[in-house]
């Protein structure tokens, strides 16, 4: 991709060159507990090792420089041209230094010394480009464009590191998400509280270092979490060895003690020593640990296995653009969300590159625990939107989370005070084999053709207390997209009394259980099936098998069709999984057709799933009402982003975010089409669970309906070991095989 100093091209019309701004939302909260929303407009923020980035507004890139009135005229002939300032997308993720301008600019305009030094900052994210400035930009960065309109001049940016604050908003009656440092600062008040230490030395437990305080936010379940206190309410544990790293605290849960602590302010504002229960004993199988250091052997008899590629992968990478086979996208990151995909096509011969979707993202997820018993009942995590899926990425290892030949993306944040952190090797970029991708054997010749399937895997994991979650977006040869979710980790447990047993869990080991939950992702997937940039042509059907009635039309009683329903408004797409029908639903471009004159689509194929066991006054439903449907149907709206609203922590509102939108009915029946597609899995703990969870795997699949004229993986090349094979078939052997079959 050009630099700004290699090419420009036009942008739009308009008397001036327009400017092209990245702009960063900022949320902070400050001593006095309110939270407020800021926009910054990077205006000159750099990184050394780039060229400046441009931030947005209504246009594509920003030229720094405005070109000379005489140059603009002679250039364009009537056109505005734009500078094309450097290789950078509006939508790659923030610079550390553009995350710096932006705390920087925010703590700058506080109004006293006081409120500027308070000031504590939650995240600071990109305000994604509306969608006619990306098709601008990708317009742009997808030749062919028109040199005619290149300017003769040259420009450069400034490097003068500063922004300023387009818009701020104080957003009353709400909590943001939950930060690290509050975590570490929460388990130390604990600790140091007395009241705390005399309710653990009556457990045997003198030794602080030993104790494990989980800040759990407190949820909403009565008046007394409203958002108005910054509240968490921890769980404890306590590991039995002090000097081992790797020691399983899990394994020796606390009950009994309920604390709520006031985060804000760092001070316990209540707690209770309500029951005495025995510490469960040291559990022998509690660690996870290589062989001796868990007191254990491990195999002897697993060989070395290498994946090797010696002529490189076969994707390509500029920046965080991505080209694979046929497929290209663009990869960014968010606090919360994580991994995002964006601008998802597919190159299609004569037809160019077909759009398939515009934003991909995991937007939310929710846990919640099925027994009614203190402190399970409040176990209802958004580990989303109350601690954010980004935040709590971590990097990942060669070898182990990833195999092959990587492509490695680090991850930027801000943390608590306004510092930048960076996450090195953040999300995995690799192939992987995956099996046969289709074969067939002609019986009369015996001549067989094969291909193997490889797939582009694009990753991260993150840990959230003691649940860790891979997410994964797979493409496949063929055209598919998989969204797949890997659980493990360890699971969350409690402790029993003497001789006492649970209906609501799994006993794992003496004086444990681990309680039912189940584990609920949401998937916002905003769909430009076959639309050129700007075309909202796009319709959800819903389709279900049905068995057609016995009679003159089914003699044999062996007949059954696919129905079609067109969903035609919001309310009307609220809809469930059913295996019975299988069900699945279809994102048709209404003013594209295949050659057999069939709407061009892409169907969303649902994988294992569940809805919530809770009652339906169950007080997390009240905040994740979402949950309710596995799927939702939304035209495109830039401020509907995440399913249970803005703020879910503590929210006292009910069913605000996407059960509130819907309610509108808007029409869906060609629009910019947003799915929901909301997936889950009732864990009902194993022994086999434990110390460590193996990888429970759940997801769901998108993959083209009509969208192709034929199998777009009949162009896959065989192997270079098939073609050495077929050379060596000789005719005899063909004819005698021939031969033996008739």
């Amino acid at each position: 991709m050009a630099t700004t100093e290699e090419k420009a091209t036009s942008c739009c019309i308009s008397d001036k060159p327009a400017a092209v701004h990245r702009k960063a939302a900022v949320s902070s909260t400050t001593v006095a507990d309110v939270v407020q929303d800021w926009s910054v407009d990077n205006v000159d923020g750099s990184d050394d090792q780039r060229h400046k980035r441009g931030v947005m507004t209504t246009s594509v890139i920003r030229p720094v420089d405005s070109l000379p009135e005489s140059s603009v005229n002679a250039s364009s002939k009537g056109l505005q041209v734009m500078m094309r300032a450097q290789s950078s997308h509006p939508l790659d993720p923030l610079l550390a230094a553009e995350i710096s301008v932006a705390v920087a600019t925010v703590r700058a305009a506080g109004a006293t010394p006081e409120v500027r030094d308070g000031m504590r900052f939650i995240e600071v994210v990109l305000l994604e480009p509306d969608k006619n400035v990306v098709a601008l930009a990708d317009a742009y960065f997808f030749p062919p464009f028109q040199p005619s309109l290149l300017p003769k001049t040259k420009a450069t940016r400034g490097g003068h590191h500063r922004g300023k604050v387009i818009s701020s908003q104080v957003i009353p009656d709400v909590q943001p998400p939950m930060d690290a440092v509050e975590y570490a600062e929460c388990e130390a008040v604990v600790k140091d509280y007395p009241p705390f230490r005399e309710a653990m030395k009556k457990r045997g437990i003198e030794d602080m270092d030993l104790v494990m305080v989980d800040a759990w936010c407190a949820g909403y379940h009565s008046e007394a979490d409203a958002p108005s206190r910054r509240l968490a309410k921890p769980l404890i544990f306590c590991r039995t060895e002090s000097d081992c790293p790797m020691e399983n605290g899990y394994a020796r849960p606390v009950e009994g003690i309920y604390v709520v602590v006031d985060m804000q302010n760092m001070v316990v504002i209540k707690f209770e020593d309500r029951k005495l229960v025995p510490l469960p004993p040291a559990d022998p199988l509690r660690n996870y640990t290589p062989g001796e250091t868990r007191g254990g052997v491990d195999r002897s008899d697993v060989k070395l296995l290498q994946i090797i590629q010696p002529e490189g992968p076969s994707f390509r990478v500029n920046g965080h653009f991505v080209e694979w086979q046929k497929w290209n996208f663009r990869i960014g990151f968010t606090p919360r969300e994580g991994l995002v995909i964006y601008s998802v096509a597919y190159i299609d011969g004569s037809r160019g590159r077909r759009s398939v979707a515009h934003r991909l993202s995991f937007v939310e997820m929710v846990v919640p625990y099925g027994d009614p018993n203190e402190p399970h009942y409040r176990k209802n995590a958004f580990d989303a939107g109350e601690d954010g899926l980004g935040k709590n990425a971590h990097s990942l290892k060669k070898g182990c989370d990833c195999l092959g030949y990587i492509k490695y993306f680090d991850a930027h944040f801000t943390n608590f005070t306004g510092g930048v952190e960076t996450i090195e090797n953040c999300v995995c970029l690799h192939e992987e084999d995956h099996g046969i991708l289709w074969k067939h054997q002609d019986w009369r010749t015996g001549l067989a053709e094969v291909r193997r399937s490889r797939r582009l895997t694009v990753s991260f994991i993150c840990t959230v207390a003691n649940y860790e979650y891979g997410f994964f977006w797979h493409f496949y040869q063929d055209g598919k997209i998989e969204a797949e979710v890997k659980l493990t980790g360890i699971l969350s447990l409690g402790a029993l009394q003497p001789g006492e047993s649970r209906k609501y869990g799994t006993t794992i080991a003496p004086g444990l259980y681990a309680p039912v939950h189940q584990h609920f992702f949401v998937a916002r997937m905003d769909m430009a099936v076959d639309c050129k940039p700007g075309e909202p042509f796009n319709q959800v059907v819903e389709l279900n098998v049905k068995v057609e009635e016995p009679g003159k039309d089914n003699v044999h009683n062996n007949a059954f069709y696919a129905e079609e329903d067109l969903l035609r408004s919001e309310l009307q797409a609220m809809r469930d999984c059913n295996p019975l029908t299988a069900r699945h639903w279809i994102v048709r471009n209404t003013r594209s057709v295949n050659r057999t004159g069939q709407l061009t689509g892409y169907k969303l194929v649902p994988g294992s799933n569940c809805l919530p066991l809770a009652g339906s006054e169950a007080k997390f439903l009240r905040r994740a009402a979402f949950l309710k449907h596995n799927l939702w149907v939304t035209p495109y709206s830039r401020d509907e982003m995440y399913p249970g609203g803005e703020f879910p922590n503590q929210n006292p509102r009910i069913g605000e975010g996407l059960a509130t939108w819907v309610k509108q009915d808007r029409s869906l029946e060609e629009t910019d089409i947003v799915l929901w597609y909301v997936f889950g899995i009732t864990h009902i703990p194993r022994l086999e669970d434990w110390p460590v969870m193996p990888v429970e795997r759940i997801g769901f699949m998108l993959m083209p309906h009509g969208f192709f004229n034929c199998s777009p993986a009949v162009d896959v090349p065989p192997n270079a070991s098939d073609l050495d094979l077929k050379d060596n078939i000789v005719t005899k052997s063909i004819h005698n095989g021939l031969l033996a079959k008739l």
